[in-house]
């Protein structure tokens, strides 16, 4: 048998790093750390052991932690995960002889995952990649083969576990300790730390802090079962960003009959607009939950309508934000409030971030603009999609974009007044279109190439039925008149012209407002990487112009939008 005594020798045998990325689908070569070409010769004196011990511990990273969640149907389990199938035999017998077979679980790493068959009759086994943090959570007792680096990871969740033959009794703090430090040789000080996205050099806490945002996003994802009226186009993006960590995502049809595949107890990711009502009233026969997915307010330097894919998304479990119908995960966090100092923070920096690079939803940067009008008060009408369901959600009573510019120069009486139509309508894609003799009635200019972040630095003010535009405005410390219900009005920013939900009773300042928006409630994908990222790095890829989509796709969409426009003026509609 092998005795108690920790080989740490062991420990760095076939060394893999302790903290690894998840295989996201389309990033499953992902290297945060590797060995170190120094690996032996590095200083670790100056590590603080207690700092990491308590960072692994608090964000439960470490090992393959976006595996599987088995719920293990026994009190107190004795978890065992042997190394060799000689190890797994003599584990077996001895825990037979002391009378724990009823409450074995054996847990086998990949390589003995075949011998599995012969010992399914004695214990519970397990084969596929599980989370330890899970296990843990659940086990009465373990047992690790030396070099096992779930070993390591047991003993600071406070797991009582051992070595093969030991007692098993949990160690204390100081044992901990030196137990820590004698591995953090092999499993910390010899590996070097990479930033994903740059290429630079990380170190152990930061690469800890980016594993447990893969670990929130993975957490949340787990209940998804199926995903619904996702176009082709769009899947390889979204899937990462949906991925529950073990399973590809299923992406299924919006027909009604798909909807019996669901597995019982998940959830269904939908896009909604792109699903039957029989679908819909089918998955609510079932009981499924629903979690609905749309583009995210950062979304992409092209239009979606054009069939650039989104590179960030919102999933919420409740509604969606655009409905004032109904709350939405965005309405409770704002109405929530209590964002803690770190997130402001950083939520006032990506501010900045966003406002100095010109990006948007749709574009990044532009050229500065001059005042046509001089002192005059400079007023922005943004068109925008007709039928759009933020349109049909939240327009109010609102009767399309030539109703907006009505109410706007009755409430502007004296400003110069620019309109700049959406830019699904002006690719021929989508419902909008108002005649510029028409537009010209109540406003002074029409400006259709601008970006919008250049119109929003030299305008005073904005008027918005919901468009995304607004909150943009907003950042930028103008003036937002908001004449349907978008998800930023009734928090105290806005002027508001529609019928608030009593529901939003709280009043956010803009830092606070740009938390719950831009870094609590959508997320971001990285087209260099398809790797799931903190907003502050797609803002940095979109004003450098990075761009992730099908040439041939997006090509094909602007050549069908600018045919319906021509046939358009000829009277013909399709």
């Amino acid at each position: 048998m092998a005795t108690e005594t920790l080989n740490f020798q062991a420990l760095g045998q076939g060394i893999v790093p302790i903290l690894r990325a998840p295989p996201f689908p389309g990033a499953a070569n992902a290297v945060v750390s590797r060995l170190s070409q120094d690996a032996g010769s590095k200083e670790y004196a100056d590590i603080d052991v207690r700092a990491c011990m308590d960072a692994l511990r608090k964000a439960r990273v470490g090992g393959t932690f976006w595996g599987t969640h088995p719920q293990l149907e026994m009190p107190n389990p004795f978890i065992v995960r042997p190394a060799t199938t000689e190890q797994a035999i003599e584990m077996l017998g001895r825990i037979e002889h002391d009378g724990h077979l009823h409450r074995l679980v054996l847990w086998l790493p990949p390589h003995l995952a075949a011998w599995a068959g012969q010992v399914a009759s004695r214990a519970v086994v397990l084969t596929e990649c599980c989370d330890p943090w899970h296990l843990f959570a659940q086990a009465g007792q373990m047992w690790f083969d030396p070099s096992d680096e779930n070993l390591l990871l047991a003993r600071i969740a406070g797991v009582r576990a051992s070595t093969f033959s030991g007692d098993g009794e949990p160690i204390n703090q100081e044992s901990l300790a030196e137990f820590f430090i004698t591995a953090v040789r092999h499993r910390i000080a010899d590996i070097d730390y990479i930033d994903p996205f740059t290429g630079a050099p990380s170190d152990f806490l930061s690469t800890i802090e980016l594993l447990k945002f893969w670990r929130g996003l993975i957490d949340s994802n787990r209940s998804i079962g199926a995903a619904a009226g996702f176009a082709h186009w769009k899947k390889a993006v979204v899937e990462p960003l949906l991925w529950g960590g073990s399973e590809p995502v299923r992406f299924m049809g919006g027909s009604e009959s798909a909807t019996k595949s669901i597995p019982r107890g998940k959830s269904i990711a939908i896009w909604k607009s792109r699903v039957s009502k029989r679908f819909l009233d089918e998955v609510e026969q079932q009981g499924c939950d629903l979690h609905e997915v749309e583009d995210g307010f950062i979304r992409s330097a092209g239009l979606g309508a054009d069939c650039v894919p989104p590179l960030s998304i919102v999933v919420d479990k409740v509604g969606v934000h655009f409905d004032p119908a109904q709350p939405s995960d965005l309405e409770n966090l704002l109405q929530a409030g209590n964002f803690p100092p770190a997130i402001l923070d950083r939520a006032e920096a990506l501010r900045r971030q966003i406002v100095e690079s010109g990006v948007s939803k749709y574009s990044a940067g532009g050229q500065s603009m001059a005042r046509p009008a001089g002192e005059r008060r400079h007023v922005l009408v943004t068109g925008q999609v007709e039928d759009d369901r933020s349109v049909i959600c939240g327009g109010g009573e609102v009767a399309g974009n030539l109703d907006l510019l009505k109410r706007a120069r009755a409430q502007e009486p004296d400003a110069y007044i620019i309109y700049k139509p959406h830019p699904d309508v002006e690719a021929g894609h989508r419902k909008g279109h108002v005649a510029d003799e028409h537009i010209l009635s109540f406003a002074d200019d029409i400006v259709r190439d601008a970006s919008i972040s250049a119109l929003l630095d030299m305008v005073d003010g904005i008027h918005v039925i919901t468009s995304l535009a607004g909150f943009e405005a907003l950042i930028r410390g103008k003036d937002v008149v908001t004449h349907g219900i978008p998800f930023y009005a009734g928090w105290g920013l806005t002027t508001d012209l529609g019928v608030i939900p009593a529901r939003r009773t709280a009043h956010r300042n803009v830092i606070e407002l740009v938390a719950a928006v831009l870094l609590l409630y959508p997320r971001y994908l990285d087209p260099i990487t398809s790797l799931p990222c903190p907003p502050e790095v797609l803002v940095k890829r979109l004003a450098a112009g990075v761009r992730k989509e099908n040439w041939a796709i997006v090509s094909l969409r602007r050549l069908q939008g600018s045919a319906r426009q021509k046939l358009s003026k000829m009277g013909i509609t399709i």
